[in-house]
């Protein structure tokens, strides 16, 4: 059974940060592309950072500079570092796994960023 569990989400003011990690099992995790993605209300799901199995990593604009993606094959991990966060970052933050066959979400953590 393929299980991916995202945690470190939470209540956080403008400026700060937050440590969002995703613990996956029943997958070769180092075969997988890992990804971060998130969905504010009203608004369409759009990817935020990607970490493909070679370490490549890719951004969305938004968050560049600010957050960084990691992965820990060893753990079956992946992580994201979120620093000098913004209103505007205020979602459900999913993990994804991706290979050429499949295709697998976690349930999703709330990052909320206000004072």
């Amino acid at each position: 059974q393929v299980r991916l569990v995202e945690s470190g989400g939470g209540l956080v003011q403008p400026g700060g940060s937050l440590r969002l990690s995703c613990a996956t099992s029943g997958i070769i995790f180092r075969f997988y592309v890992m990804g971060w993605y998130r969905q504010a209300p009203g608004k369409q799901r759009e990817v935020v950072a990607i970490v493909d199995s070679g370490g490549k990593i890719n951004y969305v604009d938004s968050v560049k500079g600010r957050f960084t993606v990691s992965r820990d094959n060893a753990k079956s991990t992946v992580f994201l570092q979120m620093n000098s966060l913004k209103p505007d970052d205020t979602a459900v933050y999913f993990c994804n796994a991706q290979s050429s066959r499949d295709d697998f979400w976690g349930q999703g953590t709330q990052v909320t960023v206000s004072s």
